[in-house]
């Protein structure tokens, strides 16, 4: 008859859709492991960013967060003490 699915055709095609799903399921697990890097890699470069464009002692700042260690900045002359 026309139209039937044969019972080799309907295994075939549940093979077929557990293979898709099992693929789906490891590239969501190594998707979220590479933006868990990403974000670690992100924030280290973010951080050594931040550290490198502190001034010095005498160098212009806005806050004290701009200042290198244990320096503070004159809000008069936005300069770093």
């Amino acid at each position: 008859m026309k139209g039937q699915l044969s019972a080799e055709m309907l295994i075939l095609i549940a093979v077929v859709l557990a293979v898709v799903a099992i693929a789906a399921s490891q590239m969501i697990g190594t998707a979220k492991s590479t933006s868990s890097n990403i974000n670690n890699q992100t924030d280290h470069i973010n951080q050594m960013a931040t550290e490198s464009v502190k001034s010095q002692k005498g160098g212009y700042c806005f806050s004290d967060d701009d200042c290198e260690n244990q320096l503070s900045c004159d809000p008069s002359q936005h300069t770093c003490q």
